[in-house]
């Protein structure tokens, strides 16, 4: 039965993207909020396959400290491809800090970069940064919700990487506490995983934090991976 739903689900996952995204391809000519609203409604159709297919329930706590409008700054735990989803249900309008090569997609590359999205080239390093900083200013005049992965990259639950300093010079170049997420998503949609598992997926949103900029790295993490550690053994 697992075999048989995830197998469901991966068909859906990718037949329904393409379809969205091969539909959508006259937006790209139209504004941005068009590209925008094509992508959100994609993801929340793709969340509901999600639950419907596996038997996932959703569950997301702390939604308070998210902002019903105006800009954000959000630092996510990154287990799974459904962590760059579900935000766009989340918050009103979701601009992703994402490797600048997605860009290069076919389809989605076209979308995020019209949206657009705050792609970062990592080999190009402090010019990079300051590239970051300005598209991230860019966003937040336009009242938006920016969301960082503080790690950089995906990791395993139970995983552990050094947290990058980019979230703190947004911090500081926009003037915005930062909202700590923990989640358990890798646990239901491993990386590279063909198999999708049902269960309860959590999203643990956190109070903002509003420490010192020299204290804000060491404070986040240790926040975001004190909350992992519950809920990795609540999964247990």
């Amino acid at each position: 039965m697992l075999l048989l739903r995830s197998l469901l689900f991966n068909v859906a996952f990718f037949g329904l993207g393409a379809f969205f995204m091969v539909l959508g391809v006259p937006l790209l000519l139209g504004p941005r909020r068009l590209q925008r609203r094509a992508m959100r409604g994609m993801a929340q159709c793709l969340v509901w396959t999600l639950c419907r297919t596996i038997g996932v329930t959703l569950r997301v706590t702390g939604s308070e400290h998210l902002p019903t409008q105006g800009a954000a700054l959000i630092a996510a735990k990154h287990q799974s491809a459904f962590d760059t989803l579900i935000w766009f249900t989340l918050v009103p309008d979701v601009a992703y800090v994402m490797k600048k090569e997605l860009f290069l997609l076919p389809f989605y590359g076209w979308f995020a970069r019209r949206a657009p999205m705050i792609g970062v080239d990592r080999s190009a390093g402090g010019k990079a940064m300051r590239q970051m900083m300005r598209d991230a200013r860019e966003v937040a005049r336009e009242e938006r919700q920016i969301v960082i992965f503080p790690e950089g990259t995906r990791t395993a639950p139970g995983q552990r990487i050094p947290y990058q300093p980019g979230v703190v010079a947004l911090a500081s170049s926009l003037n915005l506490p930062v909202i700590p997420v923990a989640t358990n998503s890798g646990r239901i949609w491993g990386r590279r995983n063909f198999l999708k598992r049902p269960g309860t997926l959590e999203v643990r949103v956190l109070p903002p934090l509003t420490v010192a900029r020299g204290e804000l790295l060491a404070r986040l993490e240790q926040v975001i991976e004190t909350e992992q550690l519950e809920l990795e053994g609540a999964g247990r």
